[in-house]
């Protein structure tokens, strides 16, 4: 999923911002947020969770996710 991500991100660039994070490095991380599965996508909003998605999407499909997530709010 790394090329949609990357992808995703370039085209999103001016309305969100992408973030990665190592579960296994970042274990705290991954419990806090209660990540099972990878890929986990989470969006947030001042602090405050929106929306989460479990499993791989090509580039459009997270791009019109993450749209209709930010633009609802």
């Amino acid at each position: 999923m790394a090329p949609a991500f990357e992808e995703a991100a370039q085209q999103l660039r001016a309305e969100v911002r992408f973030a990665k994070v190592n579960t296994e490095e970042a274990q705290a991380a991954a419990a806090r947020y209660g990540i099972r599965s990878i890929p986990t996508l989470i969006v947030f909003r001042g602090g405050r969770e929106l929306a989460r998605q479990s499993g791989a999407m090509d580039a459009g499909t997270l791009v019109r996710w993450v749209r209709s997530v930010t633009s609802d709010n």
